[in-house]
């Protein structure tokens, strides 16, 4: 950072305020990705490049397995880092590739064996590392990348300067730069940048959204998005490029041809998909400062009888856009419990009970309430995040309550003592029902 200014200005009073600053900004990282076009020559020495990692890879693999079964050792990444040298001198080939292209490809494999055995801590199904097959290793990292595209190319170390469509700029520091190839086989470079996050702004306009397979946003003010539903749509065509795939014969070029057609309807279907969720990530966090969502279980959705409508819809990935935008953006997205978000009335708090998906509207049998099911759930998913300051008056918390339906039963009190509020929430944490008339426990921070 010092560098970047005069060394009169560097050593002056104020620019330690400068990199006192520079060091407690909150940092992340973005990834930008661009479509590059290799020559045909640049293209034969990725492919080239590709195969050489993907036999480094299976080499590495195959070294654990025969330490750990003849010796009972266990082999790590550091002790086959420093053998590389070694191994050079028996591949000379392989001096033809960067060096941090190969350490980072037995990285690779050392976070593999990592995330195996958390899997296995975890008690989850866990899969050992698996020898990489033909046209199953696709990307290439260099993990301490120094340059910068321009605006026709890209320079790539030991490939050379190659084509890129630079449609937009890059932001902030460029960390590491990732090149891939797609089962279509087009070439993209990804690069990812260390930026600084924009601080947290106050929660000016809130909005509780439930999310469904019909409508994939419903917002607390009664708005709602239909689902584009792009693999319901596709499904025609998918089947028909599919019957002409299995009517291939094996390991010809045909069936070659035909995988890349179904492949590219996918990657079609899978952008259209992956363009809508961006835009209304997007458009949501620019209207509201905080938004409620729901804490799903997406594993059980994923494999109940709705999964594929769910897969289509694509929940998961929304939420997931959301939070990470919202940390760009100095937004907020909170995760609640959904438990009882659609049985409670929200005008009074009364629970009616488990309703039929196919009732979409429903009458409260205590205050005569007529409720849509979508909408009612969305009020309810914001009655459980209200933020709340002790420094708020008696007629702001009127005003609050009378701008929010409030009417969640048990799922929100407040005690005012002498126009404060004595229950203080801060925006991290999900208000729990009350036990006492005047202090409550804050929950743990979500």
């Amino acid at each position: 950072m010092d560098s970047v200014y005069p060394r009169a200005i560097r050593y002056s009073p104020w620019m330690f305020l400068v990199r006192v600053w520079y060091h407690n900004a909150v940092k992340a990282v973005k990834a930008f990705k661009y479509r590059i076009y290799p020559n045909k020559g640049q293209e034969q020495k990725l492919l080239w490049t590709l195969e050489q990692c993907r036999y480094l890879y299976n080499c590495a693999l195959e070294q654990r397995i025969r330490a750990y079964k003849s010796q009972g050792v266990s082999v790590g990444y550091h002790e086959q880092a420093v053998s590389l040298p070694e191994v050079k001198e028996a591949l000379p080939e392989l001096k033809q590739i960067h060096s941090q292209v190969l350490q980072d490809t037995l990285k690779r494999l050392d976070k593999a064996y990592s995330a195996f055995f958390a899997r296995l801590k975890r008690g989850d199904k866990a899969g050992f590392p698996r020898f990489q097959g033909r046209n199953r290793f696709d990307s290439i990292t260099y993990p301490q990348y120094q340059g910068k595209p321009t605006a026709r190319s890209v320079y790539l170390p030991k490939i050379g300067n190659v084509r890129i469509k630079l449609h937009r700029e890059l932001e902030g520091k460029v960390k590491t730069c990732t090149v891939k190839r797609d089962r279509c086989g087009d070439w993209y470079v990804v690069f990812s940048c260390e930026i600084t996050a924009q601080a947290v702004t106050q929660p000016a306009k809130q909005v509780g959204i439930d999310a469904g397979l019909k409508h994939i946003v419903v917002t607390s003010e009664g708005k709602k998005l239909d689902s584009p539903k792009y693999s319901r749509k596709a499904e025609a065509r998918l089947r028909r490029v599919q019957q002409k795939l299995a009517r291939r014969e094996r390991a010809s070029k045909a069936r070659e041809k035909a995988g890349i057609a179904v492949a590219k309807l996918h990657r079609k279907v899978q952008r259209q998909r992956d363009d809508f969720l961006h835009k209304l990530a997007v458009s949501l966090l620019r209207e509201y400062d905080v938004i409620v969502i729901e804490d799903l279980n997406l594993k059980g959705l994923a494999s109940g009888f709705l999964a594929k409508s769910f897969h289509d819809v694509a929940i998961g990935k929304l939420q997931q856009l959301l939070e990470y935008k919202a940390g760009y953006a100095g937004k907020q997205v909170l995760k609640v419990d959904p438990r009882y978000t659609t049985q409670d009335c929200s005008s009074c708090g009364y629970r009616e009970g488990k309703k039929p998906l196919s009732v979409r509207t429903w009458t409260c049998s205590k205050c005569k309430a007529t409720h849509d099911r979508d909408i009612n759930a969305a009020i309810n998913i914001l009655a459980r995040f209200v933020p709340l300051s002790a420094d708020m008056s008696q007629e702001a918390v009127g005003s609050l309550r009378s701008s929010i339906p409030l009417g969640w039963g048990s799922s929100l009190s407040m005690v005012i003592t002498d126009h404060k509020i004595a229950i203080k929430y801060p925006l991290c944490q999900t208000p729990k029902p009350s036990t006492t008339s005047t202090t409550t426990k804050s929950s743990k921070p979500c």
